[in-house]
């Protein structure tokens, strides 16, 4: 029996640990189930044969990380390290769920619930793809590492001080990271990197308590206060207008302008799934797929001011808040962004809005020459029939921090599907696409181990 098969015939057991993942609610955001679900997917690890660890920093309040080991007696000069998350994101809006968040419940090919896709599927394909292994040859191609960790929803924020504290055990020549999606047409989509942000929130106050609304037309509005700072931030085509925003962003290489002239995207398909009918600044083509993966952005995330509730209420709040979340790409470092943006509100006189540091996180981007890169593109083009090169992903996880304490490349490759409403209600897996990653990592891990 091979791999292949030993990945078929093992399907209900795959099945039903990414259930039990599932069932067991691990949400960052709200601190609920995650040393729980740290503990029980290190015992998912020993059951698989994996060598695991709840590891903690110094501050035991923190979430764990779950190391998990497998040293190869074939190979032990070769470590390819996993990296994944146990954390989910919040279930709300409860009413919108067809089954209960997590339920864990089949209906035909799909697996319902928070995390069946992102990440505890990603997760159990890397997990069953090492079992397989062992039970079929007693080793594994090359050493292999886990590092699963509990705060990647809410920002990754300690992740950082894992990899410095645990670098030696997390030393490793490559890494997979810890999703990957897959087009409607089923073909991976292979991404090399991933935008870094910049998340702020910025306060402006106006009287001291909420006041009558007739008194508007002496008393300046907070919220009104807001919306002119932002209209100073950004043009209506997406420019941001802070001044040296883009003074040391990297400029596509030739290389990456042909993987991204070849990326498929199907346009209006995208538009169907979003209900849009037109994208920013009416971008088409090459130019929204190169916006996609290597251009910045200044996204208003929440906007909260005065009375939001039913019918009418005449006031004028004492206080405007608004949530922004910056895109960042290759050479733009998250500190110097915010001093910029803290010296465009002071010049544009916005100095009395307050500005909130809530995350910071640099980009990251694999290089398309290196091997790292073929092998991973051969074993999913054997898994799935074919593949596809992405020069970034649009989103943001701490990859950089990767790159920078461990020094090996990263790459994104997985089992979910792009409209599996992640971070949504009614989340789900395809158990057909769970299979073919499970072998798509296997082959990975085979090729790693035979390249010199």
């Amino acid at each position: 029996m091979t791999i292949e098969d030993l990945v078929d015939s093992e399907m209900n057991s795959l099945v039903s640990d990414l259930q039990t993942l599932i069932r067991q609610p691990s949400v960052s955001a709200k601190k609920i189930g995650l040393v729980e679900c740290a503990n029980l997917v290190a015992g998912m690890m020993q059951k698989s044969g994996i060598k695991s660890e709840v590891l903690y920093l110094d501050d035991k309040t923190l979430p764990p990380i779950v190391y998990g080991e497998v040293k190869s007696k074939s190979n032990p000069d070769k470590t390819i390290l996993f990296y994944n998350h146990y954390d989910v994101q919040p279930e709300e809006p409860l009413e919108l769920w067809e089954d209960e968040p997590f339920s864990g419940k089949i209906k035909g090919s799909q697996i319902f619930g928070r995390g069946s896709a992102d990440d505890k599927g990603e997760l159990i394909t890397r997990i069953k793809a090492v079992e397989y292994f062992l039970k079929k040859t007693g080793d594994v191609p090359c050493n292999v590492k886990f590092m699963v960790e509990g705060e990647e929803e809410i920002g990754s924020l300690h992740v950082e001080q894992y990899l410095e504290k645990y670098k030696d055990k997390l030393a490793c020549d490559g890494v997979i990271w810890e999703f990957g999606y897959v087009d409607a047409k089923d073909r991976p989509i292979i991404s090399l990197g991933m935008k870094g942000l910049l998340y702020v929130e910025l306060i402006a106050k106006g009287p001291v308590r909420d006041a009558h609304s007739s008194l508007a037309v002496i008393i300046e509005n907070p919220a009104w206060r807001l919306v002119s700072a932002l209209q100073s931030l950004r043009n209506p085509s997406g420019k941001i207008l802070i001044k040296d925003w883009y003074k040391e962003v990297r400029p596509f290489t030739k290389q990456e302008l042909a993987v991204i002239a070849r990326e498929p995207f199907d346009e209006k398909e995208f538009k169907a799934e979003y209900g849009v009918k037109k994208f920013v600044n009416n971008i088409k083509g090459k130019d929204t797929k190169k916006a996609l993966v290597g251009m910045p952005t200044c996204n208003i995330a929440g906007f909260v001011s005065g009375y939001t509730g039913p019918g009418a209420k005449t006031v004028l709040p004492s206080q405007a808040t608004v949530k922004i979340d910056f895109r960042l790409v290759p050479g733009m470092v998250p500190e110097k962004q915010l001093q910029r943006l803290k010296s465009h509100l002071k010049a544009k006189g916005f100095s009395d809005i307050e500005v909130k540091l809530i995350h910071g996180e640099a980009a990251a981007r694999t290089p398309i020459s290196d091997p790292f890169v073929r092998q991973v593109e051969q074993a999913a083009r054997q898994s799935f029939g074919d593949a596809i090169i992405s020069v970034s992903s649009a989103g943001t996880g701490p990859m950089y921090s990767f790159v920078k304490v461990l020094k090996a490349p990263c790459i994104s490759v997985g089992s979910t599907y792009m409209f599996a409403r992640i971070h949504s209600p009614n989340e789900f897996a395809r158990t057909d696409l769970l299979n073919k990653c499970t072998k798509c990592i296997g082959k990975i891990m085979e090729l790693f181990a035979k390249d010199k």
